[in-house]
């Protein structure tokens, strides 16, 4: 783990040798994630989140005011504790909101052997590295015990990785939640730090992210007192989904379902 200041991105975190958030512009990626799930869902009043160290998920889900109870699992507690040190600001409020309950573990298993149900579940974890320790975040086992952890209208979301530079890693955990999901919704977002197009996935017991309009976005943000957005809006919404040719050929093509036994990694 590393905390560095550049001139461009201002102070960034850094984990596995990879960029993870920035000052500049880590409301992009954090509100990409968190909000077209969260919209999606009626109205979510108990979420948990797999990871999300310097806190900004967990800003983002604590937005929405319906939300009454967030469990936020990390393995990592260093990660948080360094976070609240030197970013602050991107997560520090929110760490110690009052409907906020910070577990530092293991997030699969706390999936695994919690009884607890959520309407959202949101994976903000590292990229799936070989030898890294997310990558059993990603297969068809633990996505089967999250759905199992949802409620009947229950939504999920998880990075995906670059759509570009590790476009079979993307397409595999597409395929592997649209094994599981009813619904399962591929979409992206540019992030500059990334210096890529960034996957997400969405997966569905019942809504679909797809059917609901800008209008009714606008009225669910207004319901929940959802303020101080920068990126994400109701017109916003459909466009993360549009897809270019090359992904959904890709997506399209994609066979592959992620287990334990035969985990997909990103290039390191």
């Amino acid at each position: 783990m590393d905390v560095i200041e550049t001139h461009d991105f201002g102070l960034c975190l850094i984990l596995d040798g990879k960029m993870q958030s920035t000052m500049a512009d880590e409301w992009i990626y954090h509100e990409a994630l968190v909000h077209p799930a969260m919209i999606t869902h009626p109205r979510p009043s108990k979420v948990a989140i797999i990871g999300g160290g310097e806190g900004a998920t967990a800003r983002e889900v604590l937005r929405h005011r319906c939300v009454e109870r967030t469990v936020m699992v990390d393995l990592d507690e260093e990660v948080v504790k360094i976070s609240l040190r030197y970013l602050n600001k991107m997560g520090g409020k929110a760490l110690k909101d009052p409907r906020l309950t910070l577990i530092y573990g293991d997030g699969r298993k706390f999936i695994e052997g919690t009884n607890d149900v959520f309407d959202v579940i949101v994976v903000d974890v590292t990229d799936p590295l070989s030898g890294g320790p997310s990558y059993l975040l990603y297969t068809k086992e633990f996505y089967k015990e999250v759905y199992r952890k949802l409620s009947d209208e229950g939504v999920m979301v998880t990075q995906a990785t670059s759509t570009f530079y590790s476009l079979n890693c993307f397409a595999a955990i597409y395929r592997t939640i649209a094994s599981i999901f009813p619904i399962a919704r591929p979409y992206h977002a540019w992030v500059p730090s990334f210096n890529a197009m960034w996957g997400f996935v969405i997966g569905s017991k019942h809504h679909d992210p797809l059917k609901i309009g800008a209008k009714s976005i606008a009225n669910r943000l207004k319901e929940r007192d959802v303020r101080g957005l920068k990126f994400y809006s109701p017109k916003l919404h459909r466009s993360l989904f549009v897809l270019p040719k090359y992904l959904e050929k890709a997506l399209k093509a994609e066979k592959r379902i992620i287990s334990d036994d035969q985990p997909v990694f990103m290039p390191a």
